[in-house]
């Protein structure tokens, strides 16, 4: 090869490695550049105030996250009949929703209660559940994983609150804290004058074992620890029912029930707790109203379409305003 041809040679080289190292240099600063812009935007301090998490608004069962029908099966044949058993607290909303059932489904009759009409409160609804007795339990409470084992499941269908009462001639005018609350059913405190009020024995009311109502009294203000012992003034009623409680209050008595069921009662007043009355909708939906529970309908993982039917419509903008106009806190 002459002379001019290497030297054209080498020329050609030297250019193509010219443009091979600027051009690797023009990609790596515009890679570390793209990368320094990436850490500034990541690093920057943010300009807007951040959120505070909601305490209420993330336990809140009546929002719950997964769709309480995902689990459940509309694989059984209906039913001669919707039986149906279990919280006392509910036979108003309940009576509601088969009404309006049957309205709609005027071929399958619906009962509540075993008998008919004798409803025995949540814990032996769902044993009836269980053992397939019934296809619907009204439920106040939270299930077991016992119960969930079973393969019950509950539908929320609204909220509820407690409501401490004690008797229209009690001369206690004044609040009650939770930890004050608490210690009157572990028997720590056991006058009047300790809260404030005369000085008078406190006989105290607790609903009776079976009840939906007591497992969630217990649950939210004992924390799950047991009652006081039954003695000279601590009673634990034997049945599950509601309307004898209050008429044993007398003027030193206390006790709980649902709010649909102290409101309006011209025997009995009811406490604020913490200061906070439950007759106010939007502090039992916000939880500034701490004795608060989500109720539901309780059902076997496989059901009817017939049930299934009875659910949809306690769900509907109905169903929803007989909630409303049972007392209960709609979804």
């Amino acid at each position: 090869m002459s002379n001019s041809g290497n030297e054209n040679l080498v020329l050609g080289l030297s250019i193509l490695l010219t443009a091979g190292v600027a051009g690797g240099g023009y990609w790596f600063f515009s890679q570390a550049n793209q990368a320094n812009k990436s850490a500034t935007v990541t690093s920057a301090p943010s300009t807007t105030t951040p959120a505070i998490a909601s305490p209420n608004i993330t336990a809140s069962p009546s929002k719950p996250s997964a769709n309480p029908m995902q689990d459940i099966e509309v694989s059984l044949p209906n039913p001669k009949e919707i039986n149906m058993d279990g919280s006392v607290t509910m036979v108003r909303l309940i009576k509601q929703f088969q009404v309006g059932y049957s309205q709609k489904n005027p071929a399958i009759p619906t009962t509540f209660g075993i008998p008919d009409g004798k409803p025995n409160g949540t814990n032996k609804g769902l044993k009836a559940l269980a053992d397939r007795q019934i296809v619907i339990a009204a439920n106040s409470r939270s299930l077991t994983p016992e119960e969930i084992r079973q393969g019950i499941r509950a539908i929320p269908i609204a909220r509820d609150a407690l409501a401490v009462v004690i008797g229209v001639k009690n001369p206690f005018q004044g609040s009650l804290s939770m930890a004050q609350l608490r210690d009157i059913y572990q028997g720590k405190i056991t006058n009047w004058s300790q809260v404030g009020g005369a000085d008078a024995p406190i006989k105290v009311i607790n609903r009776a074992n079976a009840s939906g109502t007591q497992s969630l009294f217990r649950s939210v203000v004992l924390l799950d620890e047991p009652f006081a012992p039954d003695g000279a003034n601590f009673v634990t009623w034997e049945r599950d029912e509601t309307t004898a409680i209050l008429q044993r209050l007398g003027d030193d008595g206390i006790s709980y029930t649902t709010v649909s069921q102290a409101v309006g009662q011209e025997i009995v007043r009811i406490v604020p707790i913490n200061g906070v009355m439950p007759t106010n909708l939007e502090d039992i939906r916000n939880g500034n109203y701490p004795i608060s529970r989500t109720i539901s309908l309780a059902v076997n993982r496989q059901i009817s379409p017939a049930v299934k039917e009875f659910i949809d419509f306690a769900l509907s903008p109905r169903g929803q305003e007989f909630v409303s106009s049972s007392g209960f806190v709609p979804l």
